[in-house]
């Protein structure tokens, strides 16, 4: 069956669970291999460890708390699961990032049972292989983020809804469309409205496009509105009564003013998202002009026939258009697209593995081919000339490995583009498949190397210098690294961050955020201070300790920072 057309109901095959245990155990290696190898990064994946950690410590699980600040930016679905984890696997960097690899491999096996339920079998296959290999998806399924959960979790009511709008009435379709409702819930609960105004927007645009609207009945709404509601509603309604100034900082300041201002101070280029969803579709990025192509073939006159792939390609586009007109673009918001893309490319290659036919197949693997060669060149000059990249010193330590992947990388190049041209369908998928498995497995390996510097080492020295009367001020800087490490909250020196003083006490503010005079009366009095500080800018002009000749004593330090005191 092409992937344009719409499914037909087929009975259930007993290779279902076999197929979701072995998808399950092959992604599952992929996204857990050394998954807690690497410190906590600054400042995201540390704030998210963060917060579950203050809400453990406070037994408090409906404020979240970062620094001892309220921190009301995003719901708690997230901080949850993180804190369940830590109680569950204690505090390590494998169970922090348990939860983006969790979801991740969930949306894996998502897009293989809805590319099997619209396209056979072996569309399930190719479409579960695109995504757990694709770009993007793979390495934010291993990074401590809000936006694997809550676009995972869009997803399935993507999917639950293009799914139960087949379903004749009865008890299967009920539960399609409660499962709907409770995806959105968490999606909600994960990162706000935007989890279920956005992918209602698809849905709504797609009956609208096609006149679909019989097909909505039943939608079992009073059911499933009780149960979002019961899922959704408790958490905003206890955080509103427990901070009065909740409600216009979340709902105003987190959805309005970060989608129509500058607020966030995150702003790109209007074509910024089209090339962030290319790049992250890499190397499957060759097949999906053809896929959707397919997906739409007859064009508009024809869309009813074609509604599922107007319905994939509309989840694209919409989502895409919708974040590239906000004003805050992050990388990571582009990723609820890359399940519809994994099912419409996966669909795709099962029609031409079917047919037999290499020949559509041969443009996609040269691109594929192409970029693994331009990654073979990079890493070739990388190795001779590291000065070209930042911490060229730690790239010096790579030149073994880079050649070594590079050569691999090369080989694996001319070996896809010799099965476009010589072998079949299948040669080809498996040959640019091995090729992605070498270079991310490869990635995961050389990581450490080009991780930015972090101040987990001060922060470990600090838990056995540091007495609990002590004060612990970061310098025109915040490291949320450091205060996840060293469990205990600091002050600032000239700068605020993202923290949210105004939840905070006037003068619980005043004595926790200073300027540069107070860090000086407090230098010179009897208590001791402690300062986590660029090692630069010890010797910056306009620092208090260069300008200002404040006299310190370095206790612990690193190649990038340091922690001094006002005493030995």
């Amino acid at each position: 069956m092409p992937p344009s057309a719409d499914p037909a109901p087929a009975a259930p095959a007993p290779s279902w669970a076999r197929d979701l245990l072995l998808l399950a155990l092959l992604a599952g290696a992929l996204n857990f291999f050394l998954l807690g190898r690497l410190p906590l990064a600054n400042p995201d994946e540390s704030r998210y460890a963060e917060i579950p950690r203050e809400m453990l410590a406070r037994d408090d699980w409906v404020v979240p708390h970062l620094n001892g600040i309220p921190y009301f930016e995003k719901p708690p679905l997230v901080y949850w699961t993180v804190g369940l984890s830590r109680v569950l696997f204690g505090p390590g960097e494998f169970a922090a990032r348990l939860t983006p690899a969790l979801f991740g491999l969930g949306g894996v096996l998502l897009a293989y049972a809805a590319a099997r339920r619209l396209y056979g079998r072996r569309a399930g296959w190719c479409a579960a292989a695109v995504l757990a290999t694709c770009l993007l998806h793979f390495t934010l399924s291993r990074v401590l983020l809000l936006d694997m959960p809550v676009a995972m979790l869009m997803a399935a009511v993507l999917v639950c809804f293009l799914a139960g709008v087949h379903e004749p009435p009865g008890p299967r379709r009920r539960a399609l469309f409660l499962a709907l409702y409770a995806a959105a819930a968490l999606a909600t609960l994960a990162k706000g409205l935007i989890g279920f105004l956005l992918p209602g927007a698809v849905m709504f645009l797609w009956l609208l496009l096609l006149g679909e609207w019989r097909r909505l009945r039943p939608l079992h709404l009073p059911s499933g509105a009780a149960l979002f509601l019961l899922i959704a509603a408790p958490w905003h309604l206890l955080a509103a009564q427990r901070h009065d100034g909740w409600a216009r900082f979340y709902f105003i300041r987190e959805h309005w003013e970060r989608f129509t201002t500058d607020t966030h101070l995150r702003g790109e280029p209007w074509w910024f998202f089209g090339a962030v969803l290319l790049a992250g579709l890499f190397p499957w990025v060759g097949f999906l002009f053809p896929a959707v192509r397919a997906a739409l073939a007859g064009g508009w006159a024809r869309r009813r026939e074609h509604a599922v792939g107007w319905f994939l390609v509309l989840w694209v586009a919409f989502i895409v258009l919708f974040f590239s007109l906000s004003r805050s673009k992050l990388i990571p918001y582009i990723l609820p697209v890359y399940p519809a893309l994994a099912v419409l490319v996966g669909g795709w290659l099962a029609r031409l593995w079917e047919d037999g036919d290499p020949a559509p197949l041969r443009t996609g693997l040269r691109i594929g081919a192409a970029g693994y060669l331009l990654l073979a060149v990079a890493l070739v000059v990388l190795a001779f000339r590291p000065g070209l990249v930042r911490g060229a010193s730690q790239v010096t330590g790579l030149t073994p490995l880079a050649l070594t992947l590079a050569a691999g990388l090369g080989l694996g190049a001319a070996g896809i583009a010799w099965t476009a041209t010589r072998r079949g369908v299948a040669a080809g998928l498996g040959a640019l498949g091995g090729v992605t498995i070498l270079f991310l497995v490869s990635v995961i390996v050389a990581a450490p190397i080009f991780q930015r510097a972090g101040t987990r080492d001060l922060a470990v020295a600090a838990r056995a210098l540091v007495r609990p009367a002590d004060e612990v001020f970061h310098y025109w800087a915040f490291y949320h690294d450091f205060v996840y490490y060293s469990g205990r909250e600091v002050g600032l020196v000239s700068y605020v961050d993202e923290l949210q003083v105004q939840f905070l006490d006037p003068a619980e503010r005043a004595r926790r955020f200073i300027d540069e005079a107070e860090l000086r009366r407090r230098w010179a009095g009897p208590g001791r201070v402690w300062v986590v500080i660029r090692r630069r800018e010890l010797d910056h002009p306009q620092s208090a300790f260069a300008a200002g000749g404040l006299t310190y004593h370095t206790l612990a330090n690193t190649p990038v920072h340091a922690l001094i005191s006002n005493q030995p």
